[in-house]
């Protein structure tokens, strides 16, 4: 039995993918659980137009973050903390900080876009994180931490 995906099933396939599963998983369990529908001709024609329309977005949205990109690059950030005598930050600086000082410049990025290095920003200076603006941009964005 062929059937389109709806959504990721685990060890089966992703989402808009046509897979070939035995009838009774498909028809007992995939379609009344609603993660996939039945592979008929017309619902194949569907799914071939939804997959172009959403290349079309796709490919807009990406050459938007790729425009975004570069505006970044040349965007200088500094990020006040409260430091000790020898440099070291007391806490450290978060994702979190970083969105509201780009914010404040004039770019809505969300938290959950920016990471951050993994053993932290401890220390005044310079730091790179990365940045995700889509699934294929990913910019490497340098900010200085600097003492209040």
């Amino acid at each position: 039995m062929e059937i389109i995906l709806k959504q990721d099933v685990q060890g089966l396939g992703s989402k808009d993918d046509i897979v070939t599963v035995k009838s009774g998983y498909g028809r007992n369990y995939l379609i009344p659980q609603g993660m996939a529908i039945i592979a008929n001709e017309s619902a194949k024609k569907v799914l071939a137009e939804n997959i172009r329309q959403r290349a079309h977005k796709e490919a807009k949205l990406k050459d938007e973050a790729l425009v975004l990109a570069g505006k970044l690059a040349e965007v200088k950030v500094a990020i006040g903390a409260k430091t000790s005598t020898t440099g070291k930050i007391f806490g450290s600086v978060n994702n979190i900080q970083l969105a509201e000082a780009l914010s404040a410049q004039g770019y809505e990025i969300d938290r959950r876009q920016i990471t951050l290095p993994k053993d932290g920003v401890k220390e005044v200076g310079t730091h790179s994180a990365k940045i995700k603006l889509h699934r294929e941009v990913v910019i490497d964005f340098s900010f200085e931490v600097v003492s209040e």
